[in-house]
């Protein structure tokens, strides 16, 4: 906590609110999009949309244009169902539970863990990546939250837990392992809990779970979703017009990606136009 307080991302324009409504917006744009990129994401959208009754009245294909840049699209969407939902509920407020949080569109333990902890201050475990890499090593000995059983993390994690202030103690450990505890390159001479972590004290032991090799991104069937996506952001287009905007690769399966897509509300199709959702 003595480090935390000199040494944490304190500006981050989400920890200097309390607003639950600003707070999911940070929570899902920071999924799988790093910090750096959010933060003018963020302070646009809510320029724009303030709250959940400004954001439910936009219309859907305008929340996905403004999504553009931040990738996964039906995060985008997600959040536009959710505003139309909370919108409807006494005050526009978000429901007071982490059950019913998590019958929300898009929102699943780590995200009404996070509202309740940092919009609310509730003591609880909040276990984002760097969170669980942080009580791997420290705790287990194991070089990442892969090589630990899930009980056996949780565990772990509520035994650190304090009964006072658990906003601060989930942030402390966010950022030590942004900053210092990273996945790849641990700059150890620099933690200040060093002394006490058993993967330190044990000889790093090395990772025993092997990762799959990502294919290409270009050869993806996400790829293709997001350049179709991104082409009737610009403008409507027919199956055809998209189809020939595709890399040679993904242009047999233009078909299933529109179909897929109309599944998932992101594009709809009027007399042979596709468009993004009205």
């Amino acid at each position: 906590m003595r480090w935390y307080r000199g040494q944490g991302r304190h500006a981050l324009p989400w920890r200097l609110t309390r607003d639950p409504y600003a707070i999911l917006i940070s929570e899902v744009m920071l999924q799988q999009t790093q910090v750096d990129r959010v933060i003018p994401y963020y302070q646009a959208w809510l320029e724009r949309w303030p709250d959940f009754t400004s954001l439910a009245a936009a219309p859907p294909s305008e929340v996905i244009r403004a999504w553009r840049g931040l990738g996964y699209n039906r995060r985008a969407l997600n959040l536009h169902r959710l505003a139309v939902l909370v919108s409807e509920l006494p005050d526009a407020a978000l429901p007071p539970t982490l059950s019913a949080l998590m019958r929300l569109p898009g929102v699943g333990p780590y995200t009404a863990s996070a509202i309740e902890c940092f919009a609310r201050d509730e003591t609880l475990v909040v276990a984002d990546t760097n969170i669980a890499r942080v009580v791997s090593r420290v705790l287990l000995g194991a070089p990442n939250q892969r090589e630990v059983p899930p009980r056996t993390l949780a565990q772990a994690l509520e035994s650190l837990l304090p009964t006072t202030y658990g906003r601060d103690h989930n942030l402390a450990l966010m950022d030590l392992g942004a900053l210092v505890c990273s996945a790849r390159a641990p700059r150890c001479d620099g933690c200040p809990i060093r002394d006490d972590c058993r993967w330190r004290l044990e000889g790093y032991v090395a990772s025993e779970t092997s990762r799959t090799p990502l294919p290409k991104f270009e050869t993806t069937a996400r790829f293709a979703r997001g350049r179709i996506i991104d082409a009737l952001r610009e403008s409507p287009m027919t199956a055809e017009e998209l189809r020939r905007m595709l890399p040679s690769d993904h242009r047999p399966l233009i078909a299933d990606y529109l179909a897929g897509l109309a599944r998932e509300g992101l594009v709809q199709e009027t007399n042979g136009i596709w468009t993004l959702p009205v």
